[in-house]
């Protein structure tokens, strides 16, 4: 058992620090903006809340966090109430947001300044990964404090790998979305040409879903692709995050990404059409406006 703080409880953060109390057995403080969620945590879950992130932080082994982007991460980091102000030496600060790498290594650098630890270590599963407690995570960093980390992350992960340096995690993640993003496109445009084609969906599906074309994306959203429901997950908002920074690093690193380019600007139009807040399988409702 570890003393373990997690401060964000938001769709993912609120189930992930659930499985390190119930699953994992840790004793679990939480924090989160809106207090009263920490409150309902508390209520569901036991453990404890506190009333700041450097509250949150104090004498804990590990520091969890999970916000939504750059930004949030300055200020519940490093903030004049932030985690740092907090964390005590040897600690190690497991971050679960997907942010840049750069801020990743800007954290690093300072956490190695104050004598703790920080793995950046974004998630793949989406919600229903993290309510399961199977996500995928991805981290970067050093390896000692990693295969400490890695122990206490397997409370809601299916899989833990270190893919290298500091920021890695991160650009493990744009690698992620940039391959869901061009998956999600290819499928819509292939369900919308099944229906223009008058072709029998669910003989096609269970058809090619044996072969070369099949992938989680198929699988899993075909059906609701087809009815025109969207409400399965990680929102259009989110990926438009996550594309940008994508975009921002491939800036900065001279990668082409055309495709990745073309269809965030799809998404812009899913999102002028009030589906902000759609999943991202929704692309296919571009095409059949």
């Amino acid at each position: 058992m570890a003393k373990v703080a997690f401060i964000g409880l938001g769709v993912m953060g609120f189930p992930m620090a659930g499985h390190l109390k119930q699953k994992g057995g840790h004793d679990v403080t939480v924090y989160n903006r809106t207090a009263a969620k920490a409150e309902q945590w508390v209520a569901k879950y036991g453990g404890k809340s506190a009333r700041t992130p450097k509250e949150a932080a104090a004498g804990q082994d590990f520091v969890m966090v999970c916000v939504g982007n750059d930004n949030d991460l300055r200020e519940v980091m490093l903030g004049e109430n932030g985690a740092y102000r907090g964390i005590a030496k040897g600690a190690v600060m497991v971050d679960h947001t997907t942010a840049s790498a750069e801020i990743a290594r800007e954290l690093y650098a300072e956490a190695k300044k104050h004598g703790f630890d920080f793995i950046d270590a974004p998630v793949s599963g989406g919600q229903a990964g993290a309510e399961n407690g199977v996500l995928t995570v991805m981290c970067g960093g050093d390896a000692e404090p990693f295969g400490r980390a890695e122990k206490v992350i397997a409370a809601y992960a299916r899989a833990c790998n270190l893919l290298g340096a500091p920021g890695s995690g991160q650009l493990a993640k744009m690698v992620n979305q940039i391959c869901i993003a061009g998956l999600v496109q290819g499928l819509a445009e292939g369900l919308h040409f099944a229906k223009k084609a008058g072709l029998d969906i669910e003989k096609l599906i269970a058809t090619i879903s044996k072969g070369a074309a099949q992938s989680w994306q198929m699988e899993n959203r075909y059906k609701t692709m087809v009815a025109g429901k969207f409400d399965f997950g990680f929102a259009v908002d989110w990926m438009r995050k996550d594309l940008g920074i994508c975009l921002s690093e491939a800036r900065r690193n001279g990668a082409h990404l055309p495709a990745i380019a073309l269809i965030d600007q799809f998404y812009s139009e899913v999102q002028t059409m009030g589906g902000k807040r759609w999943d991202t399988s929704s692309l296919i409702a571009l095409l059949e406006r």
